[in-house]
């Protein structure tokens, strides 16, 4: 083990990187990286692109030096997913044959951003603490889309267009919230839930406070009135049961289940796509999966155009080839494909697809496996929210761009830290980092 390294002479550069490497200063870092990611739909209302961009400009620095700070007391080993390495490389490498640079390098920076500061969390922080950091803002910004649509639907009668709000709140939505959409509303409410249920086992919080995260999430759930949301609540429910079912299982009975579930599932997703209209017509959702269904379409015709390499990164669609071409065959304009699997195949080819599938699956494999056997129920929130991302991911965009984003770099990061292949090949002694905080166990 290596000993520390020596702090700088100078008393002011020291007691900066004192403070900035200090439990407080990570702390405050973590809240800040997760309030910006899930506040980026209310930023840009508010500042526009330009003000969302100042922020990340003057985060990603401090980011920096937190990391240069810490970077002593950092797991090293096994650290960043060589998945994560392999996608943000070929989106950024998509600069080299698109039609607008300019364009795809704005957007593969701006990806960059993210992910640093998603590194930066998992590395920096523990999963308890980065539950703690994830909850307090999540209940921040659910009080605050509730106080958004009182505002609008009952004392003012009136919409908020800037923010998306349509204010109709008084006829039982549905309801944007800060967040701009109904999906993107009903999204954050899921990973509300898992967080918060994860905060009460893990005894974060009090009772009281507990109740009141329980009940605005839950509200903002029901009030989104979003038929995406819906599918995934169900497909996250039976998650949650089948991972309970196996925390539960004796050890020895764990992998055999595990084959049966990853079977059953291969079955109910066969058996749901034979009976996708069926499914759709019980939740009352034709109108929205034809919407999306013409999207789709459009979208679908320009892959063959460049099917290998793709068109070039950009993340949210921008007024470039070929999602001009796309939105002007259609009523609407979109910032998104509304499938992250379309999206990644339009803009980065079969190359860049098959660089994000083996990201996802290995995460999710990866937090599983995690979530399944050990006994800290903290492991189980990156499954958890991994379950939700990959769901939504087939009716939206989310996990491409700001929070979804995020949130997947943390839990790929914190999963290949406890499971990498590299972490085996350095260390016999010890499967992983410990925890550096006691959690409450099941």
């Amino acid at each position: 083990m290596t000993s520390p390294r020596p702090l700088p002479q100078h008393p002011v550069l020291a007691a900066l990187i004192r403070g900035l490497a200090s439990p407080q200063a990570t702390a405050a870092l973590s809240l800040t990286v997760f309030g910006v990611a899930f506040a980026t739909p209310l930023i840009r209302s508010i500042l526009g692109w330009n003000g969302l961009i100042g922020v990340l400009l003057a985060l990603v620095p401090i980011a920096v030096l937190v990391v240069i700070a810490r970077w002593d007391t950092i797991e090293w080993q096994g650290l960043l997913p060589v998945s994560i390495l392999a996608f943000i490389g070929w989106c950024l490498l998509s600069t080299l044959w698109t039609d607008h640079e300019l364009a795809t390098l704005a957007g593969s920076l701006y990806q960059i951003a993210f992910a640093f500061l998603g590194l930066t969390v998992a590395l920096t922080r523990d999963m308890i603490q980065i539950v703690r950091s994830v909850g307090p803002v999540l209940r921040a910004l659910l009080t605050a889309s509730i106080a958004i649509e009182v505002l609008s639907g009952l004392i003012l009668d009136t919409p908020f267009n800037f923010m998306g709000v349509q204010g109709t709140l008084a006829m039982g939505g549905p309801i944007q919230g800060v967040f701009g959409t109904r999906n993107m509303l009903g999204f954050m409410a899921l990973i509300a839930l898992i967080t918060f249920i994860v905060e009460w086992r893990t005894r974060s919080v009090t009772r009281g406070v507990l109740v009141y995260s329980l009940t605005i999430a839950i509200a903002c759930l029901g009030l989104s009135q979003s038929p995406v949301t819906a599918l995934v609540s169900i497909v996250l429910g039976l998650a949650a049961l089948a991972l309970y079912g196996l925390r539960q299982a004796p050890a020895d009975t764990r992998r055999t289940l595990q084959w049966a579930l990853a079977g059953l599932a291969v079955i109910v997703l066969y058996v749901t796509y034979l009976s996708r209209l069926r499914v759709l017509a019980l939740l009352n959702a034709g109108s929205e999966f034809e919407y999306r269904y013409l999207l789709w379409f459009q979208t679908w015709k320009l892959v063959p155009v460049h099917e290998i390499e793709g068109w070039g990164w950009s993340g949210l669609w921008q007024d470039v080839t070929p999602f001009t071409y796309i939105n002007n065959a259609l009523v609407r304009n979109h910032d998104t494909a509304l499938n992250a699997f379309l999206d990644v195949y339009l803009q980065v080819g079969i190359v860049g697809l098959c660089a994000f599938l083996a990201l996802i699956v290995l995460a999710f494999v990866r937090s599983w496996l995690l979530a399944s056997n050990r006994r800290t129920v903290t492991y189980t929130w990156p499954a958890l929210v991994l379950v939700a991302l990959i769901a939504t991911s087939a009716a939206e965009s989310f996990v491409l761009v700001d929070a979804g984003w995020l949130l997947l770099v943390v839990c790929a990061v914190k999963a290949s830290q406890n499971m990498s292949w590299r972490t085996r090949l350095g260390s016999t002694s010890k499967s992983g980092p410990s925890e550096r905080h006691p959690e409450s166990v099941e």
